[in-house]
């Protein structure tokens, strides 16, 4: 029998988790119905596919039995079960339905997690993403280029550009997938991922809420404060200029922005080592649960 919580703590918790997450979800909601556009936040919710109100919803994860009458709420969701204690997760039945998900889930993470960081890209995907383009066409064009086009272009092609990470690079222009020192593709994202890059850091939140609702919810929410941080820097480091927003650029275009650049993505390739731990022993343990059929 897992840990049982009685409705007391797991409402607590539960509420908790929420109130947390809302400073996220609150926003995010008034900014859509007024029509406003955020070139840093908005990321959060429209490339990563975790709805606010999934976000919002707390689950405890495996081996946990929530008491009470009001547990009962939780057997609308089919991966949940009934037991003589409460309600809990029936890891075997999640792990049958996402077994896919989650095998590839960890080889990811456990061969992200193998490698030592490699600092030193200094955030040009972001630059690599509007090289040669239109300004019609520029992603964010309701900011200006903090040089301009043809600056802009000049940093790209004065810098050596070396992004392994495939979901950024598939946002290279054509003139910049040339430039990149590695050409990374789906098939070769396992061998290509390392702690130190941002987006792979950032990409802790996506395989944590793939294996919602069997991730803890508090680590999903850890995981999501972390990439809103991450992207922070993300922007900062790019040619936007989002001043107006109150986000003064990591001049990445100088020797002082490259190494405050570098101090930085050190920090959060450490900051995230150990929640990719916690989502690596995540999948052990629903592995572990298809295996026996717990």
């Amino acid at each position: 029998m897992g840990e049982v919580l009685s409705e007391a703590e797991w409402t607590a918790r539960r509420d908790a988790h929420a109130e947390r997450v809302r400073r996220w979800t609150v926003p995010h909601h008034e900014r859509r119905a007024e029509g406003r556009k955020h070139p840093v936040l908005d990321f959060l919710f429209s490339y990563y596919s975790h709805r606010p109100s999934r976000l919002e919803r707390w689950h405890p994860g495996p081996g946990v039995v929530l008491a009470g009458d009001a547990a009962r709420a939780y057997l609308r969701w089919p991966v949940y079960r009934e037991t003589g204690d409460g309600v809990e997760l029936d890891v075997a039945a999640f792990a049958r339905e996402r077994a896919s998900t989650i095998a590839f889930a960890r080889r990811l993470l456990t061969a992200t997690a193998s490698r030592a960081p490699r600092l030193g890209c200094f955030g040009l995907h972001e630059w690599a993403m509007v090289y040669r383009q239109r300004p019609e066409d520029v992603r964010h064009n309701a900011w200006p280029l903090r040089l301009g086009g043809t600056g802009t272009d000049r940093v790209v092609e004065s810098q050596r550009v070396q992004c392994g990470h495939f979901d950024a690079f598939r946002f290279f222009t054509p003139d910049a997938r040339p430039r990149n020192t590695l050409q990374p593709t789906r098939e070769t994202q396992v061998e290509l991922e390392q702690p130190g890059c941002l987006h792979a850091n950032m990409d802790l939140f996506k395989w944590a809420y793939k294996l919602d609702p069997a991730t803890p919810s508090e680590l999903v929410a850890d995981c999501f404060e972390l990439a809103a941080r991450v992207r922070e820097l993300d922007m900062r480091a790019s040619p936007y200029d989002l001043s107006a927003l109150g986000y003064g650029p990591v001049a990445v275009e100088t020797a002082e922005g490259r190494a405050e650049y570098v101090r930085r993505q050190a920090a959060f390739a450490e900051e995230s080592a150990p929640l990719r731990a916690a989502l690596i022993g995540l999948t052990g343990v629903l592995t572990a649960g298809h295996v026996t059929g717990r």
